[in-house]
């Protein structure tokens, strides 16, 4: 493609993994729920499990038990995380898809020059299988994830890593989320924030006023291309 075809060339996307890529609930909730049923515990409902995601795996497995009246920490917590992720990462792309429109949004993005990162705070090596294993990870320039990173989204550096591990840097980036933790990192690093709203979140999107709101991949290039037409 010509030049100036590519309105988004020399531009960095980098997107948040769990609840703005993927749907990763069904195969987040069905570990949870084994680990649950390993301790003769009673599983979760599915919408009930989906609604504590947002903050990692131990606060999820941390809400999961308190919602079944248990309170775990410290050792017994450590235990049940390697175990959640021994279980998950043979697991998590059984039920794990893209959300509609994902693939296509890439595949335009990247044909409108655009480099694209992951900037996730899910282990890299849990996440890169995933992409792998969905097809996505083709289209990514860098995924980089809280291991990778100083500190972890809301950190603004987690950010500025993968936007240069992807080849760009934060005066052309845009940061696309769908929680509190993206919302602080584009904040703090003065990026285009997009958000979508079918994400995992306990703050409803719209109230972490995003510079876009999109209900569907297919609104992304053209918001993409909105927020980056100044730079």
């Amino acid at each position: 493609m010509p030049p100036a075809a590519q309105p988004l060339a020399g531009a960095v996307i980098a997107f948040d993994l769990d609840g703005t890529l993927v749907d990763s609930a069904p195969d987040l909730v069905g570990t949870l729920n084994h680990l649950l049923a390993e301790e003769g515990i009673a599983p979760l409902p599915f919408d009930q499990g989906r609604s504590l995601i947002g903050h990692g795996a131990r606060r999820l497995i941390q809400r999961g038990f308190e919602a079944q009246g248990l309170a775990v920490e410290g050792a017994d917590l450590e235990a049940l995380f390697e175990r959640f992720i021994a279980h998950y990462n043979l697991h998590s792309a059984d039920l794990t898809r893209p959300f509609p429109g994902v693939p296509e949004s890439l595949e335009a993005l990247r044909a409108a020059g655009a480099r694209l990162a992951v900037c996730t705070n899910k282990l890299t090596r849990l996440s890169t299988p995933i992409l792998e294993a969905l097809d996505l990870a083709r289209h990514f320039d860098a995924v980089i994830g809280a291991d990778l990173a100083p500190a972890p989204k809301p950190d603004p550096r987690h950010l500025q890593l993968a936007v240069e591990a992807a080849g760009g840097d934060l005066r052309r980036a845009v940061m696309v989320g769908d929680a509190g933790t993206d919302a602080g990192a584009a904040r703090a690093a003065g990026t285009p924030l997009v958000l979508v709203s079918f994400g995992y979140t306990e703050i409803p999107a719209w109230e972490l006023r995003p510079d876009r709101l999109i209900d569907h991949f297919d609104e992304l290039g053209p918001a993409c291309l909105e927020l980056l037409a100044p730079a």
